[in-house]
């Protein structure tokens, strides 16, 4: 006969703890009684919790108080969370910076953005643009969207051959350190563009073409994003299509073979391919549906997800390959740093469940 090991006091009063923090993030104020209700816990144990947690600092006394008295029953006082701190949100776009710091409810807090002219005016506006959205708060973690392929190992951002480098060198986990005590996450734009659609939509296998100033691609399996191995999946200017004449020809070439490039750059002129006429937009349609049909064949997503500034005004020109599948328009606003305040407000609510364990 096996013996059954019981959870540790210590492990009942963690899980305790949890369950009212997460209750607070999602309701913002509540009485032990409506603690007790929301939780599913007893009152003594949810009493016992919320001593716990104010003890860390974790949970605060409102002052509010619940009307009582006269068969109202007793008076209940009101509590929400602390000053726990918040996470620093970061978009690094050819635009410009943008920094938001977010707390566990989810709000929003405070914003600062600032627009760059050339990608090397980044190193310098980026801790600027941090310092106005901290403005004085513990910030815990900081997660950061960048325009460039990203080395998932050391947070930097990677030039590729012949691609355009939208921001410029910068390592951003260097930049930001000095502001906040925790992690700092660093992803590429389309990843966490992937991210907010997959969150969006519910589709849990798809492909998300950016076509932009830059081309990029995330591939989204069994509802996680394939980064590969350095971080650089989902990189396709080099990826082998169909050319202006006809011929297979890198994806980034087709647009200067077209005359769609930004004077000295690979970057695509988004104003100028916008206003081309139906046959280069037919060129073009044609070359991205040559990436589509290859990455139909090595992933095989339900549905290909077209965002960018100008990638859905071609959807209905785009053609497929032998093997049919869906081709959809993005459907979130500002994806990338949807995408990137999603995962901080994630990981932002898991720190403080740690902390709550001392």
């Amino acid at each position: 006969m096996c013996c059954v090991t019981k959870p540790s006091q210590e492990l009942l009063r963690s899980i305790s703890d949890e369950h009212v923090l997460r209750s607070l993030m999602a309701s913002r104020r509540q009485t032990r009684a409506e603690l007790a209700v929301t939780t599913g816990l007893s009152k003594p144990t949810v009493g016992e919790s919320v001593r716990r947690l104010v003890e860390l600092g974790l949970v605060a006394d409102t002052g509010e108080r619940t009307q009582g008295g006269r068969g109202r029953g007793r008076v209940g006082s009101f509590y929400s969370l602390a000053d726990v701190g918040v996470a620093l949100v970061v978009m690094i776009a050819p635009g410009g910076v943008t920094a938001e710091c977010v707390d566990a409810y989810g709000d929003v807090v405070s914003r600062s953005h600032h627009p760059i002219a050339d990608p090397a005016e980044v190193a310098g506006v980026l801790p600027v643009a941090a310092v106005e959205a901290v403005a004085g708060r513990q910030v815990r973690l900081a997660v950061v969207s960048a325009a460039d392929p990203v080395d998932r190992h050391t947070g930097r951002l990677v030039q590729l051959p012949d691609s355009p480098f939208l921001v410029g060198a910068l390592d951003p986990v260097e930049v930001l350190r000095p502001f906040l005590g925790g992690p700092v996450i660093v992803d590429n734009d389309v990843n966490w563009a992937a991210q907010a659609e997959h969150v969006a939509s519910g589709v849990a296998d798809f492909a998300y073409l950016y076509l932009g100033e830059g081309l990029g691609c995330a591939l989204v399996s069994d509802g996680e994003v394939r980064r590969g191995h350095s971080g650089l999946a989902g990189e396709i200017a080099h990826l082998i299509t169909i050319g202006p004449s006809g011929v297979a020809t890198p994806f980034i070439e087709v647009f200067g073979e077209l005359g769609l490039r930004q004077t000295g750059s690979t970057a695509i002129d988004v104003a100028r391919l916008l206003a081309a006429d139906d046959e280069v937009l037919s060129v073009v349609a044609r070359a991205i549906g040559g990436v589509v049909t290859a990455l139909v064949t090595l992933a095989d997503p339900a549905v290909v997800v077209v965002g960018g500034p100008w990638g859905p005004a071609l959807l209905d020109l785009i053609t497929t390959g032998p093997r049919a599948v869906a081709v959809a328009a993005a459907s979130v606003r500002e994806p990338s740093l949807t995408g990137a305040r999603a995962d901080a407000l994630s990981r932002l609510r898991t720190a403080l469940v740690e902390a709550s364990r001392g």
